[in-house]
């Protein structure tokens, strides 16, 4: 998944059918210089969004609704994945100085979030499926208590895709300096490498995009039923925006995984190709890495009654610490946001879900 689970050890590769060693020392030096402050910039700014709605639910929204507990455990997600990339910063711009045991710790918690958040991000889609197409049967199954339960099951299944990742990472010398990297037992390492791209893959880009096609599409048709022209065409621009931005994000990375993995079926297993590859892949990877920044806005800040969520807990807890003498303000109780939209629940979900 991660750059850092790559089979390349940055100087040397024998995994593209290479008679010789293939140099890649300069792909080390490049990644040195873009992925830590790279890394940096997506850790700041996915912390900061992905934090503010954790706050904003539980302080505000008190998680009444299904789709409460799915957007905070997505939010949950995000942190967890985010929460290693300062260590990998570190790695590309030196060596893992942080032992076996944090190498393998760190990955699992880098996988969990990942394949979590993409579990849910499936859940919340299927959850505006629902409450939009079939609002009648929503209004019964869409509980807190199955949307508890659900997100239960949705980790130990997270858990259970990411160990092969754990299990066959770990700390070793290589060459000059300390690598966490995986090391798949050598009579089965082309199992296992090409197990690993076809789980990416599969669960990473195809299975997410097609539940959006299937349920989007049904969206769109119910939406075309919908009477108020105006709030139509902005759920369906949402719409078309969600599928294309995740496509965007992690199509390219997903490719590149994808030609690494069988280099010789494309005609890519020669030195130059394995360096161009790896390049892409800090790039592409990095990208991927930014949709949990964008994860916040999508599937909460947009949402008008999720603003104004945010907006009460700028009020009642920051706004009155750092402003202690400004004039005093009126602000919204969340009882009072919450009971803005009296609409029907399919009409609910077109503003606020979406």
């Amino acid at each position: 998944m991660d750059y850092h689970t790559s089979s390349t050890t940055y100087t040397y590769d024998l995994d593209y059918g290479m008679s010789e060693p293939c140099q890649k020392i300069n792909v080390r030096q490049v990644a040195a210089r873009l992925l830590p402050p790279l890394y940096s910039l997506v850790f700041i700014f996915g912390i900061v969004g992905n934090m503010l709605v954790v706050l904003t639910l539980v302080n505000c929204k008190k998680l009444r609704s299904m789709t409460d507990i799915y957007l905070l455990n997505l939010a949950i997600s995000d942190l967890l994945f985010l929460l290693t990339l300062p260590f990998w910063a570190h790695y590309a711009a030196a060596q893992w100085d942080f032992g076996n045991a944090m190498c393998q710790l760190l990955t699992g918690i880098y996988f969990i979030g990942f394949f979590s958040g993409i579990f849910f991000i499936i859940l919340l889609t299927i959850d505006r499926y629902l409450a939009i197409v079939h609002a009648v049967f929503a209004l019964k199954a869409r509980t807190v208590t199955f949307g508890v339960v659900t997100s239960v099951i949705t980790w130990v299944a997270a858990v259970f895709v990411s160990l092969p990742g754990i299990i066959f990472t770990r700390s070793q010398k290589e060459s000059s300096r300390h690598t966490c990297s995986p090391h798949f037992p050598s009579n089965q390492y082309h199992f296992w490498k090409n197990f690993q791209t076809l789980k990416m893959l599969i669960l990473g880009l195809v299975l997410p995009l097609l539940v959006m096609v299937i349920c989007y599409s049904g969206i769109l048709r119910t939406l075309l039923r919908c009477r108020n022209e105006k709030r139509r065409h902005k759920a369906v621009r949402l719409i078309f925006a969600i599928m294309i931005v995740y496509f965007i994000f992690w199509a390219p990375y997903n490719i590149v995984l994808l030609l690494t993995t069988f280099p010789e079926f494309f005609g890519l297993n020669n030195c130059n190709s394995s360096n161009r590859l790896d390049q892409a892949m800090q790039v592409t990877e990095t990208l991927g890495m930014t949709h949990c920044c964008i994860n916040p806005i999508i599937y909460a800040f947009i949402g008008e009654k999720f603003r104004r969520y945010l907006s009460v807990f700028f009020q009642k807890h920051i706004a009155k610490h750092f402003c202690k003498y400004c004039p005093f303000f009126q602000s919204e109780s969340p009882e009072r946001v919450g009971s803005v939209y009296t609409r029907s629940t399919g009409e609910q979900e077109i503003s606020v879900g979406l």
